[in-house]
């Protein structure tokens, strides 16, 4: 006879199995919808159901009572200022689970746990696309470095650089009309004619 004999015992010793209930129930709790195996949910939907009518009732006992099951000081408190609060409309039935596929490997019926009142999470977007925000950098150190430059020059000669028109590498560097053009300079083309000065005279 089964007498006093209830619930599954999942192949587990009475430790084990008490172990893997009582995680099963902080994740729930914690995250408000898990996926797990179908016996597995059945038997943690009774403890977190248990957890939660404690959160209700509020009493100082009911919170001792809370701790040594979750031995979690910070979700215990979660559990009575935030979670419970949400079912007091609710006289039962705070969980719910909802069938998914069979597991591959050992053909287990997954299914997810989750809580019937969930909090709202509002997401925002965002102030400022990523491209924004380097173009808005980029700009502030251009403005920097030019400042930098014209300091320094007044500094040493006393009167403001003329900047050239543009952006780029050669900005506040006065080119020659041979550069400009793309030709080599003086230099370049003395030192060649000089090259060949001196294999003519040998």
């Amino acid at each position: 006879m089964r007498h006093a004999i209830a619930g599954n015992r999942l192949g587990r010793n009475s430790s084990w199995r008490k172990a893997t209930i009582r995680d099963i129930a902080k994740a729930t709790l914690i995250r408000q919808r898990i996926c797990t195996t179908k016996a597995k949910a059945k038997e943690a939907c009774k403890l977190v159901d248990k957890l939660i009518t404690l959160g209700k009732k509020g009493a100082l006992s009911h919170h001792r009572d809370a701790f040594a099951i979750l031995c979690d000081h910070k979700l215990v408190s979660k559990l009575f200022k935030k979670i419970a609060p949400r079912f007091k409309n609710r006289n039962g039935g705070y969980t719910r689970i909802i069938p998914l596929a069979m597991r591959r490997g050992d053909n287990a019926q997954l299914v997810y746990l989750e809580l019937t009142e969930k909090e709202e999470v509002v997401i925002s977007k965002p102030k400022s696309t990523a491209a924004a925000k380097t173009k808005e950098v980029k700009d502030s150190l251009d403005s920097a470095t030019t400042a930098e430059t014209k300091d320094k020059v007044e500094s040493v000669t006393g009167k403001a650089p003329v900047m050239p028109k543009g952006k780029g590498k050669g900005a506040g560097h006065k080119q020659t009309p041979a550069q400009e053009k793309g030709k080599p300079g003086k230099n370049i083309v003395g030192g060649i004619k000089k090259m060949f000065r001196r294999k003519t005279a040998e």
